[in-house]
């Protein structure tokens, strides 16, 4: 699958994994050694996240059922929580510095096209 910002045509991933059960969003990025540009993990439904045990810092995301993005957090480090964002539908998580190489920001809309 593919992320793109479609307020802008920017890729923000073509290797998205979608973690939709409770087991895979608890796991999310735990374990993982680094998360690589084109890479990106959506989890829904999902509206906060921590990333507690995590090796590296993350870009996230905070998106409506609109496909709407509410929030951007850039470069969250590990060990910490992101607020909770009651609108959220999906959250996706990205390497640090996607979104600003992208110019995406919250007002923004993102599509998943399936390859």
């Amino acid at each position: 699958m593919k992320l793109i910002n479609s307020t802008n045509g920017a890729l923000l991933a073509d290797n998205v994994e979608v973690a939709s059960n409770f087991i895979k969003r608890l796991q999310g990025l735990i374990g993982v050694s680094a998360l690589n540009q084109g890479e990106a993990l959506v989890l829904y439904p999902c509206n906060c996240i921590h990333t507690f045990f995590m090796r590296f810092p993350i870009d996230v995301l905070f998106i409506n059922k609109d496909a709407a993005i509410l929030h951007a957090f850039e470069n969250m480090k590990p060990f910490r929580f992101s607020p909770i964002v009651r609108a959220s539908y999906m959250v996706v998580e990205l390497p640090a510095g996607r979104l600003s190489s992208t110019g995406t920001a919250a007002g923004n809309q993102v599509q998943l096209v399936t390859q």
